[in-house]
């Protein structure tokens, strides 16, 4: 009988959790303030005690998970009208480097040394801190750097050039079945992606993947049914 207490009591709590989580929205753990990651913590933790109560009070924890969520959705309401408010709950960038100057105040109030510094320059590609004129650590916990003029990659402004604006692929095919509101989307047909297909000696059937802008640019990748056993780099 206790077994099948936790069993719909564990089937409650995922479906509550599943619930709560969407109506606190999308944010990736990137994003997340201190309080959004251990609100998360807590609420989880709550619903993990309500799937093995074995007493069946399943509705306190509930209530419980109910008001953190709450909180949190109230939080994240005050602070778009506030600006003060978002400050105090996500905190505010700070500058760890700036022209050729590393400031040790600001090192020491971000908790990091010098060593973790450098290694997430490396993480972002640069070695050299000469090629750097600002870092700042975002509120989020990301490291942001802006390169001296003379290392950043050229673009096309740089070489006078203007380039045609490119747009998003959309999947017209996944493992063999058409996605025919994609397929609209980029304003073609099923007759227009037989041919293509037909052109490439692909197969529908044996279609993996096919993608397609509004250009009318087109890539077909078949299954491959071959294994790669050799791993170089292992």
């Amino acid at each position: 009988m206790e077994y099948i207490t936790i069993l719909y009591q564990s089937l409650f709590s995922a479906i509550a959790l599943f619930l709560l989580t969407k109506i606190m929205g999308y944010r990736q753990v990137a994003q997340f303030s201190m309080f959004d990651y251990v609100n998360g913590i807590t609420i989880g933790s709550i619903a993990a005690e309500m799937a093995i109560n074995i007493d069946g009070d399943y509705m306190k924890p509930f209530v419980a998970m109910v008001v953190y969520a709450g909180f949190a959705i109230m939080l994240s309401v005050l602070s778009e009208k506030s600006i003060y408010l978002r400050r105090l709950l996500n905190g505010k960038a700070i500058t760890l480097f700036k022209h050729g100057k590393i400031y040790n105040e600001n090192m020491r109030k971000a908790k990091m040394n010098v060593e973790e510094l450098l290694v997430e320059c490396r993480l972002l590609g640069y070695f050299d801190l000469s090629q750097i004129d600002s870092i700042i650590l975002e509120p989020n916990g990301k490291i942001s750097v802006l390169p001296v003029t003379s290392e950043r990659p050229a673009t096309p402004k740089d070489l006078s050039i203007d380039p045609v604006q490119e747009e998003v692929f959309a999947n017209v095919v996944v493992d063999g079945h058409i996605l025919k509101e994609n397929l609209k989307h980029v304003g073609r047909d099923k007759n227009w992606l037989m041919g293509q297909l037909e052109g490439q000696n692909v197969k529908l059937k044996d279609t993996f993947l096919a993608i397609c802008d509004k250009q009318g640019n087109f890539h077909a990748y078949p299954k491959v049914h071959q294994v790669v056993d050799k791993d170089i780099l292992g």
